[in-house]
């Protein structure tokens, strides 16, 4: 058909049901973005014009509907980075307390071991010096109180060694932490820089 040939009134009123038509449209799009983000749903191209009833190419040519899903989906993307640099600062947190509580403890054990060794080395000395005069009770005595600070040396011992080893995992554990922040760091710098553009 001809432009030509097409009355005025008719032109006029199909411009109108278009535009009408159009703005319905975008109204369901905001609808649909309103309900995908309330039901915390992954926003998309696909979700919003399922949920709006209107076809992709829509979503694509209109420069409203495009800019509104574009905003909804950065905004979303915001609120999720921040929310996972959260948690991961939450986690890091623990890590870090886990890390100190194991230096803690492993320099504690250390003391002991250390207090220990001494103490065995004043009774073996006393030992040494006093064997003669002392009884047989005495000695015996001293040798119980030996073997069992001996016994509780050797149980400081394997503490230290699973201390340490708590420690060198949670180092570890620290250093993972470490490098996915920087990686969501790199990611969240993407996105701005996408966001920019």
């Amino acid at each position: 058909m001809n432009s030509a040939t097409v009355p005025e009134p008719r032109t006029a009123a199909a411009l109108a049901a278009r535009r009408h038509k159009t703005e319905a449209a975008l109204q369901r799009v905001h609808d649909a973005i309103t309900r995908i983000r309330c039901e915390k749903a992954q926003v998309s191209i696909a979700a919003v014009a399922r949920r709006a009833d209107i076809s992709r190419t829509f979503l694509y040519d209109n420069p409203a509907a495009r800019s509104a899903v574009a905003t909804a989906i950065a905004e979303v993307g915001d609120h999720r980075t921040r929310m996972l640099a959260d948690q991961d600062d939450e986690r890091e947190a623990t890590w870090r307390e886990r890390a100190l509580n194991a230096e803690d403890a492993l320099k504690a054990a250390h003391a002991e071991i250390l207090a220990q060794r001494t103490r065995i080395g004043e009774l073996l000395g006393q030992i040494r010096d006093l064997r003669a005069e002392w009884t047989e009770e005495a000695i015996q005595r001293i040798t119980t109180e030996n073997t069992t600070l001996k016994q509780r040396v050797r149980q400081l011992t394997a503490d230290n060694r699973t201390l340490d080893e708590r420690l060198k995992a949670a180092r570890s554990n620290l250093r993972f932490q470490d490098r996915h922040v920087a990686d969501l760091e790199a990611c969240l710098s993407d996105l701005t820089g996408q966001d920019s553009r």
